[in-house]
């Protein structure tokens, strides 16, 4: 698969819009900004700004890059509704109109920057001048039209109805309805403080997500993609069921690179499609392993999707705490995906595949340094150092470390390229955290949230369980439309609230609405990580949506065990240890009598029986746990004694 129909096929099935293929002096210019902006945030670390200027710089930079780097889209629509072709994906450069919004994207942020503490008094006052009020409005329609250009019209459209709510909210009845608001009372919202375009979303753009997709690209410039790909087909390769295996480690540890989902899908299914199919595979549950090998990648430490560092400062915690709640999760989630491929292999009569290369133990010998650098993040927050310093150390080392191998090593050129790309790959995601601002500057200013909240909680009659139930859909519904970090950010605002009234914790309400924003990339019926495993297989997309939907079937279920349940905050690694070890394991069997219960039994009694023994052990507390037992053994005993009597 060559690179460009793997960076449209990770486009198309993110909702992103594939990037222009830049060339010439235009590409090198926009390398060469891309890499200032990349090592201004790496000296920003060590040298702080004041929090509201630095994330407009940031924005000044990064918004008239996504006007320069992503299509407008209205050439290929003309072209279609003349009847003719579209012109060719990423071949097109930037029009007159797109130098004019990028200008006007400068300019606009440049002119609060030219007297910060003038424009900050004019804003707590609510004293704003014309043009405070024009240039406001100028940046909510760029930001507008660049999420519609790297995330699709969904999120875009969202937001206008979310600022159309804010001026004709007095028109709605009570408890929706609001004072309504003026247009300078709504930029002053938006523009002037900490609310809106410059949040936390925007803060976690631009201090966070920046320094780990730095991170990623001197990572795999370094050799660590080609690494663990190596290494993952070279530590299992005997058993039948060593091939899917072999995927689902790889996909964890490009994850570590890629950061997204459908990214590691697409980049792991273009190398283990082949051997998948060559262990004898059919096309939907090869795309199944992939889809959720790739999704994994942001469910899992050490590099949590970027849902991950807004839910760190939204609970005021360290980014180590939000790894720590998502460990034993994680540890659930691939025993889950390893039974089911062990169960598999047997099913399809898969068999072992010779791939040609070094052993195991001779790469990590050789290459194994490049695990160092995802140790000491760990270790530096363990020992309070902060995400952001951590992860630039850690930079620094993958940097120093890529001179081992001739190959990789990292000189002028590819540190520039580093630099580069690790700016490039945050633009959509800082487009969506800033017009993010929007939803959340209206929400907040308007107290919707709170009215929602309590519409939720008197729909589900104030019951947990069908609170929780329409929080699930909801937030995956929501998924369906709009990148994992809009959903999440549109959810927490709006859903939380409702958990948290009825005695959830921040804590696990952030973790179940953080995994079922990530889960509607899995989730029917567009389940895009699937779409994009199903594209390089040639399988019914269908048809592998729903083998995926049976590999990640514990993460679906799990959340809901740490909020209903009394114990269920010992999944997120909170409380006495005997008891967090004890609720693991037992966790470990809910996940075992799944997984039997979605293929490993044969006869469906059993299969109910293993079904509700497991929902039974996932309520965490101890009567429903020995009934689950019970519920379990007694399956068990079911299937050997069928068992038996076919045999006979």
């Amino acid at each position: 698969m060559s690179d460009e129909r793997a960076a449209e096929l990770v486009s198309a099935a993110e909702g992103e819009r594939p990037a222009r293929q830049l060339s010439g002096v235009l590409r090198l210019a926009v390398w060469i900004l891309g890499g200032l902006l990349s090592a201004y945030s790496l000296v920003v670390v060590f040298r702080p700004i004041e929090p509201v200027e630095h994330r407009m710089t940031f924005l000044a930079v990064a918004l008239p890059l996504v006007f320069v780097c992503y299509r407008s889209g209205l050439s290929a629509l003309v072209s279609r509704l003349r009847g003719g072709e579209p012109a060719a994906v990423g071949r097109d450069r930037p029009g007159v109109a797109d130098w004019v919004l990028a200008a006007l994207s400068l300019g606009v942020l440049l002119y609060p920057l030219m007297d910060m503490e003038a424009f900050r008094v004019r804003g707590s006052s609510s004293d704003l001048s014309t043009l405070d009020i024009v240039c406001g409005l100028i940046l909510t329609a760029l930001l507008l039209e660049a999420v519609r250009r790297t995330v699709g019209g969904a999120l875009s459209i969202i937001c206008a109805l979310f600022l159309a709510y804010a001026y004709f909210g007095y028109l709605l009845p009570s408890p929706l309805g609001h004072r309504g608001f003026d247009l300078d009372q709504i930029v002053s919202q938006l523009y002037t403080g900490t609310e809106g375009f410059f949040g936390v979303p925007m803060q976690v753009a631009a201090s966070y997500i920046i320094l780990f997709t730095i991170y990623g690209a001197v990572l795999d410039y370094s050799g660590a993609s080609k690494f663990f790909i190596d290494l993952s087909f070279a530590a299992f390769r005997k058993s039948r069921a060593a091939p899917g295996r072999t995927v689902t480690t790889a996909g964890f540890l490009l994850g570590t690179v890629s950061g997204s989902g459908t990214a590691t899908t697409v980049s792991l299914g273009s190398v283990a499609w082949p051997v998948l199919k060559r262990a004898g595979y059919p096309r939907e549950p090869a795309g199944g392993i992939l889809a959720a090998s790739g999704i994994g990648a942001i469910l899992s430490p050490p590099t949590l999707g970027a849902a991950a560092f807004i839910i760190a400062e939204q609970l005021g915690v360290g980014y180590l705490q939000v790894l720590l709640y998502a460990t034993i999760p994680t540890i659930l989630y691939y025993l889950g995906i390893f039974l089911a491929i062990e169960i598999d292999s047997r099913r399809f009569g898969t068999q072992a595949v010779q791939v040609e290369g070094p052993k195991a133990g001779k790469l990590l010998l050789r290459f194994g340094y490049h695990f160092s650098s995802l140790i000491l993040i760990i270790v530096l927050m363990a020992l309070d150092r902060s995400a952001f310093q951590s992860v630039v150390i850690a930079t620094v080392i993958a940097f120093l470390l890529s001179f081992l191998d001739p190959e990789h090593r990292m000189g002028p050129r590819r540190i520039g390229q580093a630099l580069a790309k690790g700016t490039l790959e945050v633009l959509p995601v800082t487009a969506v955290c800033a017009a993010a601002g929007i939803i959340v500057g209206v929400i907040t200013q308007s107290g919707l949230g709170l009215n929602l909240s309590s519409i939720i909680v008197d729909v589900a009659a104030g019951n947990l369980i069908l609170t929780t139930v329409m929080a699930g859909l909801a937030v995956m519904l929501l998924g369906l439309a709009v990148p994992v970090t809009a959903s999440y950010i549109i959810a927490a605002v709006i859903i939380a609230p409702a958990l948290m009234t009825l005695g959830v914790s921040k804590p696990e309400a952030y973790m179940f609405i953080f995994y079922y924003a990530v889960l509607s990339e899995v989730s029917p019926p567009t389940a895009l990580s699937a779409v994009a495993a199903s594209a390089i297989t040639g399988g019914n997309s269908y048809k592998t949506m729903m083998m995926t939907w049976r590999y990640t079937l514990p993460a679906f279920l799990v959340p809901f065990a740490f909020v209903l349940t009394p114990n269920g905050q010992a999944l997120l690694g909170q409380g006495p240890f005997g008891l967090v070890l004890l609720l693991t394991a037992v966790s470990a069997v809910a996940v075992v009598a799944l997984a039997l219960a979605t293929g490993g039994f044969t006869g469906w009694p059993e299969r109910i029986l293993a079904a509700v023994a497991g929902v039974l052990l996932l309520f965490l507390d101890t009567a429903p746990i020995v009934a689950g037992l019970t519920v379990l053994a007694v399956a068990t005993a079911v299937h050997l004694i069928n068992r038996r009597r076919t045999a006979s």
